[in-house]
């Protein structure tokens, strides 16, 4: 055995005959594109790049008598509450099906949303935050899982695109709507009961619209057997840890402890507010752009993938992950660490590009993941990659960037997380160029073998 519970041998993956009707069926997975729809309203509210609720943060701190600092806390305890939340949320998911606890993720995070409107101090809004963010984190490691299952490993770049750019567009045009409550006595918790209501609705649509393809259903030596002789092997404790002996999976790990980029979104708006003078719905005004920059850059990274999988085989998609590292930390010095005016429009335009920056990771960094893990799998390796590891560094970040930027300023904070770390980055996400195809060939292998063995069975 190697890693991760993937079998060795002599099968060559491509020796394994695929039948026309297999690939045909893997490749048009049905309602994968009324999934993908669904799934976006899953996800726009504990999605990590769109940061509603550090929207609103600037008339919260007013109302509250708070400080950076306690948008620090209140964005890390949110992160730290879906360390354990997130894979409890996959295994129920495993129990009871996925369709129903994407229900009961949304249902639940909507219900704690509008009770933190109601808050009556730091304390109290503390911990229904923490609550809302637990409940609503499971939806997007689930969600991750099922479009792995929705579409295969070429147009998985693309779905991601469509997937994360329809989620940020959408949270573009909610964010500043929300700010505008921020005009209001109390409008910040009308944003509160907003939040609230969007997981509700989305739950909704889960429980009327989304259909659950199964898992392996979108790999073509397994589409067309049936569900149970797809996944052989029983997820376990040990299959789980198996994981982190994947080289390509622990990589990718490291790298989400190093994304500083995601801090834009908690200090972003405060930034502008603190720093450049701006209001809060006048500072809010960069999230359009922003998620406009996002969704033209996951649309058009999407498809860029298939033409670098095309000519560069395993090693374009680690090219064009370093790139999207570079890009991001050159434009946030330009934006952040020199003065560009008052003119909230230019900033507007920087945010833009930044939000193409962050908008390039999501069509590769998910299919990657996706290639070199085993399909009953997937769910909790996105949710060790995206609520383990990315809380650790989002904890992190937020809670020393808060307390590092009352003492020193944002300004410093934003060099060194935002610019300096994004570079360090880049140069981890180097060692993929050693471990990415290997461990893709790992998996085909075993996928080819389990082919073989159901039919030798049947």
């Amino acid at each position: 055995m190697t890693s991760a519970g993937i079998t060795s041998g002599a099968l060559v993956p491509g020796s394994v005959v695929v039948p026309v009707d297999a690939a045909a069926k893997a490749e048009h997975v049905p309602y994968r594109w009324r999934n993908l729809l669904t799934l976006t309203g899953v996800s726009i509210v504990d999605n990590t790049e769109t940061g509603l609720t550090a929207t609103l943060f600037p008339t919260i701190a007013r109302d509250l008598a708070l400080n950076n600092a306690n948008l620090g806390l209140l964005a890390a305890l949110g992160k730290i509450a879906g360390v354990p939340a997130g894979p409890a949320w996959v295994w129920l998911a495993s129990r009871i099906g996925r369709r129903r606890a994407l229900i009961a993720t949304t249902l639940t995070g909507g219900a704690f949303g509008i009770a933190a409107g109601f808050s009556q101090n730091f304390a109290q809004l503390l911990v229904f935050n923490s609550l809302l963010a637990a409940c609503v984190i499971g939806g997007s490691p689930i969600a991750n899982a099922v479009l792995a299952d929705s579409f295969a490993d070429r147009d998985r770049g693309k779905a991601a695109g469509y997937f994360y750019g329809v989620i940020s567009l959408v949270a573009s045009i909610i964010g500043p709507l929300i700010a505008l409550f921020t005009g209001l006595t109390d409008g910040w918790r009308y944003g509160m009961w907003t939040i609230g209501a969007i997981c509700i609705l989305a739950g909704f649509l889960v429980a009327f619209v989304f259909k659950d393809p199964g898992v392996g259903a979108s790999e073509k030596q397994l589409a067309d057997l049936s569900e149970s002789a797809r996944v052989k092997s029983r997820v376990t404790v040990q299959s789980v840890a198996s994981l982190f002996r994947i080289p390509t999976f622990s990589v990718m790990m490291l790298s989400r402890l190093l994304s500083g980029h995601l801090l834009i979104n908690i200090f972003g708006i405060q930034f502008l507010v603190t720093e450049r003078g701006f209001s809060n719905a006048v500072a809010a005004s960069v999230l359009l752009p922003f998620g406009l920059g996002y969704f033209a850059a996951t649309i058009a990274g999407g498809w860029l993938l298939v033409a670098l999988d095309r000519v560069l085989p395993h090693r374009g998609r680690v090219v064009y992950i370093q790139l999207a590292q570079v890009l991001f930390a050159v434009v946030a010095f330009a934006a952040t660490q020199v003065y560009q005016g008052d003119n909230i429009a230019v900033y507007g335009l920087f945010w833009a590009i930044l939000g193409a920056g962050q908008g390039f990771n999501p069509p590769v960094n998910r299919p990657i993941v996706a290639a070199v893990v085993l399909p009953e799998l997937r769910g909790q390796a996105f949710a060790i990659w995206l609520t383990i590891f990315e809380t650790i560094g989002w904890a992190l970040f937020s809670l020393g960037a808060g307390q590092l930027a009352t003492a020193l300023g944002i300004h410093t904070v934003f060099l060194w997380i935002l610019v300096v770390l994004m570079l360090v980055n880049a140069v981890v996400l180097g060692a993929l160029y050693f471990t990415y195809g290997n461990d893709v060939r790992r998996v085909e292998t075993t996928l080819a073998t389990r082919r073989l063995e159901a039919l030798a069975a049947a």
